[in-house]
């Protein structure tokens, strides 16, 4: 259900394949009172421009060029940020189909003047789409895991393709039947 072929046999001999590490990288940020909501804490919206702008520049390096956020799925909270906190996001290319990739983040938080360990505080998977100069899809080097931890998020991330793909199919016949019936929305 994948529009690639798995990394061994990748289909695409025009497009050599790149090592998972190639792309991987990390955004560092400290967080002010300006990055604050109504609770004091560091606001969501925040977090995820910082995981875009890291995914952003993962899916470029990938591609070797301009790419698009397609879509953001799965973003999960799981501790709250607090100013003066320094904030990794991690991201690497989990997957790539013809012109798009899914990145996989993690975010990471630390006190600024502390030296214990970072705690992760969020996660996160976004599609990317490859575009060329005039915004049409271009095709993308097929992603080669390394480890053992890379080829696992590179068949979860097939997985949550191909419930994307069904979830999107299911809502556009849903609409179609409801047009059908004469409902207009």
């Amino acid at each position: 259900m994948t529009d690639q072929a798995p990394a061994a046999d990748s289909g695409s001999p025009d497009i050599p394949g790149k090592p998972t590490s190639a792309s991987r990288t990390t955004l560092s940020h400290i967080m002010t009172h300006n990055d604050t909501n109504l609770l004091g804490t560091v606001h969501g919206g925040v977090i995820m421009k910082l995981v875009d702008d890291a995914a952003g520049a993962v899916a470029g390096r990938h591609s070797g060029g301009p790419a698009v956020t397609a879509s953001m799925d799965e973003m999960a909270f799981l501790e709250p940020v607090r100013v003066g906190d320094l904030v990794h996001v991690k991201a690497q290319v989990n997957w790539t189909g013809r012109t798009s990739m899914e990145v996989g983040v993690r975010v990471l938080a630390e006190r600024w003047n502390e030296s214990a360990p970072a705690t992760q505080v969020g996660s996160a998977y976004l599609v990317f789409a490859a575009v060329d100069a005039d915004g049409k899809p271009r095709r993308v080097p097929p992603v080669l895991p390394e480890t053992e931890r890379d080829k696992r998020r590179y068949q979860e991330a097939q997985i949550r393709r191909t419930h994307r793909l069904a979830r999107r199919r299911a809502i556009m016949d849903l609409r179609e039947k409801r047009a059908a019936e004469g409902f207009e929305d």
